[in-house]
């Protein structure tokens, strides 16, 4: 696969407003920015801080995939820190994530960053987990999970069935991918969907996420096929790398 294929503005779009009706009709609101077009000037004041340096708001990524409905992610980041950052003390992180069945992201883990995967529901998410080698591949010994506070042994590679409500603990440096279980979510468009919510530690982008496949990278570039409806996280005016 090619890591610089790119994303399209259009694709984007679409995925933001999809977003936006799936979790209206499952009755999860969403604070004001996330409805701010980007041409609204509070994005660039002094107030707006937080929201533009620990990346909050709109993300929509495939990996460098190319392949965005079968590897990929739209997903709203409601609250962050920033490490090393006294501006910023929050030592926790919240997100979340769309669920459309036949989308995951590629295998990953995270060197610092202990998250809780919860299923807000309507339909089932599979998770698969995996153990960190020294060399940065999977391991095949069994992990033991806490699936909402009640330790399970599993092995690795098992898939992990968290019905709605339903939640389960990742450590760091444990490889991990989920998913929507099929025709198991909210029927809207001839698909079916259901949300997750990640509450993590602090969640660093740039700089926290292994992944399994050489080829995936964190941010894609995009091709602007048309005008932007929102920003995306890494987008605001003003923001940029500076971890």
């Amino acid at each position: 696969m090619n890591p610089q294929t790119p994303l399209t503005r259009s694709l984007i779009n679409q995925s933001v407003a999809l977003a936006r009706e799936v979790l209206a009709s499952l009755h999860i609101a969403l604070p004001p920015f996330a409805f701010w077009p980007p041409e609204d000037r509070r994005f660039g004041l002094p107030e707006a801080a937080e929201i533009r340096d620990c990346m909050l708001g709109w993300d929509v990524i495939d990996f460098g995939s190319g392949r965005f409905h079968e590897i990929g992610r739209t997903l709203f980041t409601l609250r962050n820190g920033r490490s090393r950052d006294p501006r910023y003390p929050k030592p926790y992180a919240e997100k979340l994530l769309i669920e459309p069945e036949g989308q995951r992201s590629p295998m990953h883990f995270h060197r610092a960053k202990r998250e809780d995967i919860i299923n807000r529901g309507p339909g089932n998410v599979m998770v698969i987990l995996c153990p960190v080698e020294s060399d940065e591949t999977p391991g095949h010994t069994p992990l033991v999970v806490p699936v909402d506070g009640w330790t399970r042994k599993v092995a690795a590679g098992e898939p992990i069935r968290l019905h709605p409500g339903e939640s389960l603990t990742i450590p760091p440096r444990t490889f991990h991918q989920f998913w929507a279980e099929e025709a198991t979510g909210l029927l809207l468009g001839g698909k079916r969907y259901s949300v997750s919510s990640e509450v993590s530690s602090v969640c660093d982008d740039w700089n926290d996420n292994v992944f399994l496949d050489s080829w995936a990278v964190r941010f894609c570039p995009i091709e602007e096929d048309e005008p932007r409806t929102c920003y995306l996280c890494h987008e605001y005016p003003g923001s940029g790398k500076s971890r």
